[in-house]
Parts: C-alpha cells; sequence; structure tokens
C-alpha cells in the first residue's frame, strides 16, 4: 500500500482486537519517529503494551477499547508546536496503514501516564494516538466540498488533488476548519478558530503535500507567511 493509498483507506478507529504490534512494525515505527523528531525537533514516542492511557473509571472512557498501544505527542513548548505534532503525527498514522494497522487522534480522552513517557524540561504533551490491529476498518466522515475549504481562481490539477486529500485528513470534531489559498502560483494554508486547529493544520497539510507533490508547509511555519 502507498501513502496515497493510504490516505484513501484510513479512517479513525477506536475499538481494537488483542492483536499485538508485531516486531517489523514496530522497528519499523521507531526508525519513522526518529527521523520525524530530529527533522521537526520534537519528541515523538511509540508506547506498547501500555492499557493504562485509556483506562478510568467511567467503563466507555471515550468510546475507546482495548488500545495498549499509542504515539504520544510530545515536543518542545513553543511557537508552531502544535502544527510541527499534526504533521508529522499524521506522517506516522498514514505509515501506520500501510502497516495494516488502525489509528486515531485523541485530545482529551486519555489519561497521562509518567511511567511510560519521557517528558523532558520544556517539554509538553499535546495528545496521543491510538494505535493497533482495529475490530473495524473505520467509516469514512462527511466532508466539505472543495470550496469551501479554498481560496483563489484558476486552481492548477495538483492543486485539486492535494485539497481532495486535505478533505479526507482526521480533524478535531471533525471540523476541517482550514483554508487552503492559490495566488500569486504559490499556496498557503491557514488555521480557523477551533478545538486543536493548530494541530490540524499539520495534519490536512500533510496530506496536501503527498497528494500534490508540492512541499510547502514546513517553509510556511518558519517564514511566518500565509
Amino acid at each position: 500500500m502507498t501513502i496515497n493509498e493510504a490516505i484513501l483507506a484510513r479512517h479513525s478507529v477506536r475499538e481494537y482486537t488483542n492483536a499485538p504490534l508485531t516486531a517489523v512494525q514496530i522497528k519499523t515505527l521507531n526508525a519513522d519517529i526518529d527521523r520525524c523528531n530530529e527533522e521537526g525537533a520534537l519528541h515523538l514516542q511509540l508506547v506498547t503494551d501500555e492499557p493504562h492511557c485509556f483506562q478510568a473509571e467511567k467503563p466507555h472512557y471515550g468510546k475507546f477499547r482495548n488500545v495498549r498501544n499509542y504515539i504520544a505527542l510530545i515536543g518542545p513548548r513553543g511557537k508552531g508546536l502544535d502544527e510541527r505534532l499534526g504533521y508529522y503525527g499524521e506522517r506516522i498514522v498514514l505509515l501506520a496503514q500501510t502497516l495494516e494497522l488502525n489509528t486515531c487522534w485523541v485530545g482529551l480522552t486519555y489519561k497521562k501516564t509518567p511511567n511510560a513517557l519521557r517528558i523532558d524540561k520544556g517539554e509538553v504533551l499535546r495528545g496521543v494516538i491510538a494505535l493497533g490491529v482495529g475490530a473495524t476498518q473505520g467509516v469514512q466522515h462527511r466532508s466539505k466540498s472543495f470550496e469551501a475549504v479554498t481560496e483563489g481562481t484558476d486552481f492548477p490539477n495538483w492543486f485539486r488533488k492535494g485539497v481532495e486529500a486535505a478533505l479526507l485528513a482526521p480533524t478535531a470534531i471533525n471540523q476541517q476548519k482550514f483554508r487552503f489559498k492559490w495566488q500569486d502560483g504559490k499556496v498557503s494554508v491557514r488555521a480557523g478558530i477551533g478545538f486543536f486547529a493548530h494541530m490540524d493544520l499539520g495534519i490536512v497539510a500533510y496530506h496536501f503535500e503527498v497528494a500534490s507533490g508540492q512541499s510547502f508547509f514546513l517553509n510556511q511555519l518558519r517564514t511566518g507567511k500565509e
């Protein structure tokens, strides 16, 4: 399965089987996590066979079931952190899909398990990504139209492909509060106002880049331009 195929196949999954991750899956994920941490100045961590993150007194806490593996979204406090966590986190999510694993982004309905994580001074845990063999493959979310999330005219075909892939990306509560802009031969994207909107921005930007073949988002973060 290619990454473009993973974009089409991947849906959020909250219920998992008891099947453990294989040694090959763990090795492949950790290798890319190391690369993401180096490229993005992050501290993402794969946690395996750890059931406490999604346990609480309520029997159906967050409607998750059998979550024993997850990616911890950790990085240094500062400007652009959420965007980078979204961008590199989704890169790992799509890699996991190619490894026949399912995922779900989780911002609130989990509990911090300090013994399972390493959070250095100045760093913060911003969320987790549930990971494992899904009890189902999930379902496609409802999506806004191309016109609802774009600005500009005379869009090139690669831009349309990128936006179509971005509309398949997971966003908090399926808000899709982002807008892509095509102006003077350049593409940019900005976040709207919403729950985890800046992390969502990184997620949708990664989808756009994969499908369009155009890299722009990390440079946009460095320059601070829209």
